[in-house]
Protein backbone atom coordinates (compact mmCIF):
# COMPACT_ATOMS: atom_id res chain seq x y z
CA UNK A 1 0.00 0.00 0.00
CA UNK A 2 1.45 3.33 -1.12
CA UNK A 3 -0.08 6.43 0.46
CA UNK A 4 0.56 9.76 -1.29
CA UNK A 5 -0.54 13.13 0.12
CA UNK A 6 -2.55 15.30 -2.27
CA UNK A 7 -2.21 19.08 -2.50
CA UNK A 8 -5.05 19.50 0.02
CA UNK A 9 -4.07 18.67 3.61
CA UNK A 10 -5.97 15.63 4.88
CA UNK A 11 -6.46 14.04 1.44
CA UNK A 12 -4.42 11.07 0.24
CA UNK A 13 -4.27 8.89 -2.87
CA UNK A 14 -3.91 5.19 -2.10
CA UNK A 15 -2.18 2.78 -4.47
CA UNK A 16 -2.90 -0.79 -3.45
CA UNK A 17 -0.80 -3.81 -4.37
CA UNK A 18 -2.62 -6.33 -6.58
CA UNK A 19 -1.46 -9.95 -6.25
CA UNK A 20 -2.53 -11.96 -9.28
CA UNK A 21 -2.12 -15.49 -10.55
CA UNK A 22 -4.04 -17.98 -12.71
CA UNK A 23 -6.88 -17.98 -10.15
CA UNK A 24 -7.48 -14.23 -10.29
CA UNK A 25 -6.34 -11.51 -7.92
CA UNK A 26 -6.12 -10.57 -4.27
CA UNK A 27 -5.94 -7.02 -2.92
CA UNK A 28 -5.58 -5.87 0.66
CA UNK A 29 -7.48 -2.62 -0.06
CA UNK A 30 -7.81 -1.12 3.42
CA UNK A 31 -5.51 -1.07 6.47
CA UNK A 32 -6.34 1.36 9.28
CA UNK A 33 -2.92 0.86 10.87
CA UNK A 34 -1.06 1.79 7.66
CA UNK A 35 -3.31 4.83 7.18
CA UNK A 36 -2.75 6.06 10.73
CA UNK A 37 1.03 5.59 10.51
CA UNK A 38 1.30 7.37 7.14
CA UNK A 39 -1.34 10.09 7.56
CA UNK A 40 -2.12 10.59 11.23
CA UNK A 41 -5.80 9.97 10.46
CA UNK A 42 -7.33 7.63 13.04
CA UNK A 43 -9.74 5.80 10.75
CA UNK A 44 -12.21 3.73 12.77
CA UNK A 45 -14.82 2.38 10.37
CA UNK A 46 -18.32 2.88 11.72
CA UNK A 47 -20.34 2.38 8.54
CA UNK A 48 -19.81 1.05 5.01
CA UNK A 49 -21.76 2.48 2.06
CA UNK A 50 -22.09 1.40 -1.56
CA UNK A 51 -23.50 3.25 -4.57
CA UNK A 52 -24.06 2.13 -8.16
CA UNK A 53 -24.16 4.85 -10.80
CA UNK A 54 -24.86 5.24 -14.48
CA UNK A 55 -22.11 6.67 -16.66
CA UNK A 56 -22.15 10.45 -16.36
CA UNK A 57 -23.66 10.54 -12.86
CA UNK A 58 -22.32 13.38 -10.68
CA UNK A 59 -22.63 12.90 -6.90
CA UNK A 60 -21.60 15.56 -4.37
CA UNK A 61 -20.10 17.82 -3.10
CA UNK A 62 -21.10 16.26 0.23
CA UNK A 63 -19.87 16.79 3.79
CA UNK A 64 -21.01 16.26 7.38
CA UNK A 65 -21.16 18.57 10.40
CA UNK A 66 -17.92 18.82 12.36
CA UNK A 67 -17.73 17.63 15.05
CA UNK A 68 -17.81 14.74 14.70
CA UNK A 69 -17.47 14.88 10.91
CA UNK A 70 -17.06 11.90 8.66
CA UNK A 71 -13.73 10.81 7.20
CA UNK A 72 -14.11 8.68 4.06
CA UNK A 73 -12.11 5.94 2.38
CA UNK A 74 -13.42 5.61 -1.18
CA UNK A 75 -12.78 2.73 -3.60
CA UNK A 76 -14.31 1.62 -6.89
CA UNK A 77 -14.76 -2.20 -7.09
CA UNK A 78 -16.37 -2.01 -10.56
CA UNK A 79 -16.13 0.69 -13.20
CA UNK A 80 -14.29 3.98 -12.74
CA UNK A 81 -14.80 7.44 -11.28
CA UNK A 82 -13.27 10.87 -11.42
CA UNK A 83 -13.11 11.64 -7.70
CA UNK A 84 -12.95 15.19 -6.29
CA UNK A 85 -11.64 16.39 -2.95
CA UNK A 86 -12.81 19.94 -2.22
CA UNK A 87 -11.35 21.98 0.63
CA UNK A 88 -14.34 23.62 2.31
CA UNK A 89 -12.64 24.15 5.69
CA UNK A 90 -12.80 27.79 6.71
CA UNK A 91 -9.30 29.07 7.49
CA UNK A 92 -7.50 26.37 5.51
CA UNK A 93 -4.66 27.65 3.32
CA UNK A 94 -6.24 25.74 0.40
CA UNK A 95 -9.86 26.76 1.10
CA UNK A 96 -11.95 26.70 -2.08
CA UNK A 97 -9.49 24.55 -4.04
CA UNK A 98 -10.03 21.03 -5.31
CA UNK A 99 -8.09 18.09 -6.63
CA UNK A 100 -9.26 15.23 -8.84
CA UNK A 101 -8.07 11.62 -8.79
CA UNK A 102 -9.20 8.85 -11.14
CA UNK A 103 -10.14 5.70 -9.22
CA UNK A 104 -10.72 2.51 -11.17
CA UNK A 105 -11.60 -1.11 -10.56
CA UNK A 106 -8.69 -2.07 -12.78
CA UNK A 107 -6.14 -0.18 -10.65
CA UNK A 108 -7.79 -1.08 -7.30
CA UNK A 109 -6.75 2.34 -5.99
CA UNK A 110 -8.55 4.46 -3.42
CA UNK A 111 -8.68 7.89 -1.79
CA UNK A 112 -8.76 8.93 1.86
CA UNK A 113 -10.48 12.18 2.90
CA UNK A 114 -10.16 13.46 6.45
CA UNK A 115 -13.02 15.01 8.42
CA UNK A 116 -14.20 18.36 7.05
CA UNK A 117 -13.34 17.87 3.39
CA UNK A 118 -15.99 17.94 0.65
CA UNK A 119 -16.35 14.94 -1.65
CA UNK A 120 -17.81 14.44 -5.12
CA UNK A 121 -17.37 12.08 -8.07
CA UNK A 122 -18.44 11.46 -11.64
CA UNK A 123 -19.05 7.86 -12.83
CA UNK A 124 -16.95 7.22 -15.94
CA UNK A 125 -18.52 3.86 -16.87
CA UNK A 126 -21.97 2.25 -16.79
CA UNK A 127 -22.76 0.40 -13.58
CA UNK A 128 -19.88 1.93 -11.64
CA UNK A 129 -19.87 0.74 -8.03
CA UNK A 130 -18.31 2.92 -5.33
CA UNK A 131 -17.69 1.82 -1.75
CA UNK A 132 -17.21 4.25 1.11
CA UNK A 133 -15.88 3.31 4.51
CA UNK A 134 -16.81 6.14 6.89
CA UNK A 135 -15.98 7.10 10.47
CA UNK A 136 -19.47 8.08 11.59
CA UNK A 137 -23.06 6.96 10.99
CA UNK A 138 -25.21 8.68 8.40
CA UNK A 139 -27.19 11.43 10.11
CA UNK A 140 -29.53 13.17 7.66
CA UNK A 141 -29.75 16.32 9.78
CA UNK A 142 -25.94 16.65 9.80
CA UNK A 143 -25.38 16.03 6.07
CA UNK A 144 -24.90 18.93 3.67
CA UNK A 145 -24.12 19.60 0.04
CA UNK A 146 -22.40 22.33 -1.94
CA UNK A 147 -23.21 22.70 -5.61
CA UNK A 148 -20.68 20.69 -7.62
CA UNK A 149 -21.47 22.99 -10.53
CA UNK A 150 -20.63 26.20 -8.62
CA UNK A 151 -18.77 28.26 -11.26
CA UNK A 152 -16.58 29.84 -8.57
CA UNK A 153 -15.23 26.39 -7.67
CA UNK A 154 -14.78 25.49 -11.32
CA UNK A 155 -14.64 21.70 -11.03
CA UNK A 156 -13.59 20.31 -14.41
CA UNK A 157 -15.76 17.37 -15.41
CA UNK A 158 -15.25 14.61 -17.96
CA UNK A 159 -17.68 14.33 -20.87
CA UNK A 160 -17.51 18.01 -21.81
CA UNK A 161 -20.63 19.12 -23.60
CA UNK A 162 -22.66 16.26 -22.13
CA UNK A 163 -25.17 16.98 -19.38
CA UNK A 164 -24.35 15.05 -16.22
CA UNK A 165 -26.98 13.20 -14.15
CA UNK A 166 -27.35 15.17 -10.91
CA UNK A 167 -29.80 14.67 -8.03
CA UNK A 168 -32.24 17.43 -7.12
CA UNK A 169 -30.42 17.80 -3.77
CA UNK A 170 -27.10 18.47 -5.51
CA UNK A 171 -28.66 20.70 -8.21
CA UNK A 172 -30.27 22.87 -5.53
CA UNK A 173 -27.28 22.93 -3.16
CA UNK A 174 -25.74 26.22 -2.05
CA UNK A 175 -22.69 27.71 -3.70
CA UNK A 176 -19.50 27.63 -1.66
CA UNK A 177 -19.85 31.37 -0.96
CA UNK A 178 -23.46 30.98 0.22
CA UNK A 179 -22.48 28.01 2.41
CA UNK A 180 -19.68 30.12 3.88
CA UNK A 181 -22.05 33.02 4.55
CA UNK A 182 -24.55 30.67 6.22
CA UNK A 183 -21.92 29.47 8.71
CA UNK A 184 -22.44 25.80 7.84
CA UNK A 185 -18.88 25.02 6.73
CA UNK A 186 -16.37 23.23 8.96
CA UNK A 187 -13.37 25.07 10.37
CA UNK A 188 -9.83 23.98 9.55
CA UNK A 189 -8.16 22.43 12.58
CA UNK A 190 -4.71 22.26 11.00
CA UNK A 191 -2.75 19.06 11.17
Amino acid sequence: MEITPLSIAGAFAITNTVHGDERGEFVEWFRADHLKNATGVDFSTIQANLSVSQKGTLRGIHFADVPPGQAKYVMCPTGAIQDYVVDIRVGSPTFGTWEAVTITAQDRNAILLDVGLGHAFVALEEGTTVTYLVTDHYKPEAEHAISPQDPDLGLEFPFSGQELLVSAKDREALSLQDALSSGMLPTWAGR
